[in-house]
């Protein structure tokens, strides 16, 4: 049974950081590209950031670049997030996602599953 637990979410200050981790289970995690989607309140769900099945290469929406790095952890099935000089802006819901598409298609289309997990919450806010 395929089970997204995404963990690491919180309050913090406007350029703080936090880390996010997405432990994945009942499918091959080695085998899919993976990304990260977040929703803001009365908002539809963004993609943010996703990344190739062996982990070396990564793509970003453009509010986020140069502040967030994805990364993965073939071995231990978990995905991460690290979100560097957090704005007010990255309040959301952040869930990880099995990619439907290959992730080099992310910035221009629709590429994830609507499969998520509970998601967790990151809050900017002073």
């Amino acid at each position: 049974q395929l089970q997204l637990v995404e963990s690491g979410g919180g309050l913090v200050q406007p350029g703080g950081s936090l880390r996010l981790s997405c432990a994945a289970s009942g499918f091959t995690f080695d085998s899919v590209d993976m990304s990260w989607v977040r929703q803001a309140p009365g908002k539809g769900p963004e993609w943010v950031s996703g990344i190739n099945r062996g982990g070396d290469s990564t793509y970003y929406t453009d509010s986020v670049k140069g502040r967030f790095t994805i990364s993965r952890d073939n071995a231990k099935s978990t995905l991460y997030l690290v979100m560097n000089s957090l704005k007010p802006e990255d309040t959301a819901l952040y869930y990880c996602t099995r990619n439907a598409l290959p992730v080099e298609f992310c910035p221009v289309t629709s590429c994830y599953e609507s499969h998520w997990g509970q998601g967790t919450q990151v809050t900017v806010s002073s």
